[in-house]
């Protein structure tokens, strides 16, 4: 097996936690460089731009880059330039014009995009959605609550425009969504709480509509603590589908069909997808999510709620 030189760009705890550990359990990759103005992984070069990368280790065909949404656009179009393959971090970019354009860049000079979404490789998805493509959705409800002090303490570029506030982990739940379900929907009415002093929502409740009436109501909080929320039910002719804890466990009809502990390798999953790409030379960029999120904000009524400090 041809085993893959990928730089990680952008070294916050994401790529430590996931990426780096996913890495490494891969036979179809080795971890060469990371790109990171304030950090580095113990044993590999490190770089404090990617144009320095790129210039001292040509061996290096595949970065993944981790860095927030807003930054990302100018490192995936000097990648792609350059000739190397491209993951792209959940969200895929700031906007879905960014994306767009990314896809036609990466398509022009022949190299292989990846827009990751890591819920979808949640032990539970793939059994979600082949049990709901034989059956007619009725409607389905997300509920998506979770403590943003926990997950992303000190972090105020999620707070900036751009950074997507609660649709941070809010299009998690789409992108599960959006692969589950058989028939596409669409954004009809949504509502946003914004912290007096933050340019992006804590919270969100959205309506959408799909074909045959399907009505999906999803809300999402960040100000939960303790127990964290994270649950897809689906009503059906059949009867109800469960997923809960992200996708680790999901129950169908009254029958367990998944059960896990914790969500477990989301991103060995995705690493797995990705080789699976750059073997067929083929991109894999699915921006529904993201538009989700989009129509929202251009649909939503907006509420002023108290101040976030962290």
């Amino acid at each position: 097996m041809t085993v893959t030189e990928i730089a990680i760009a952008g070294f916050g705890k994401i790529a430590r936690d996931q990426h780096v550990p996913s890495i490494a359990r891969s036979d179809a990759f080795r971890l060469a460089a990371t790109v990171s103005r304030n950090a580095r992984a113990d044993g590999i070069p490190a770089f404090g731009d990617i144009a320095d990368m790129i210039a001292a280790r040509p061996d290096v065909t595949a970065v993944a880059l981790c860095m927030p949404p807003q930054a990302r656009f100018g490192y995936a179009v000097a990648a792609i330039e350059a000739g190397l393959d491209v993951l792209l971090e959940k969200p895929p970019g700031a906007s879905v014009a960014e994306v767009k354009a990314l896809t036609r860049t990466a398509k022009a000079k022949g190299c292989v995009l990846f827009a990751t979404w890591h819920s979808r490789f949640a032990a539970g998805v793939s059994a979600a959605k082949a049990w709901l493509a034989t059956r007619r959705v009725l409607s389905a409800r997300i509920t998506w609550r979770e403590d943003v002090r926990h997950w992303h303490p000190g972090q105020d570029w999620i707070w900036e425009p751009g950074g997507l506030g609660v649709f941070d982990p809010g299009i998690n739940a789409l992108s599960i969504l959006t692969e589950i379900l058989p028939v596409p929907v669409h954004v009809t009415d949504a509502e946003l709480e914004f912290p007096a002093n933050r340019a992006t929502p804590i919270a969100a409740r959205l309506t959408m509509y799909g074909a045959g009436d399907v009505i999906v109501a999803a809300d999402f909080d960040w100000r939960q603590t303790g127990p964290q929320t994270w649950d897809i039910e689906v009503e059906t002719d059949v009867g109800t589908l469960r997923l809960s804890k992200g996708g680790a466990e999901v129950e169908a009809a009254g029958r367990r069909l998944v059960a896990g502990e914790a969500l477990q390798s989301e991103y060995d999953g995705l690493y797995s997808r990705f080789a699976h790409l750059l073997a067929r030379r083929e991109s894999e960029v699915d921006v529904s999510p993201l538009v989700h999120v989009a129509d929202a904000f251009m649909l939503a009524r907006r509420i002023e709620t108290d101040p976030f400090h962290d």
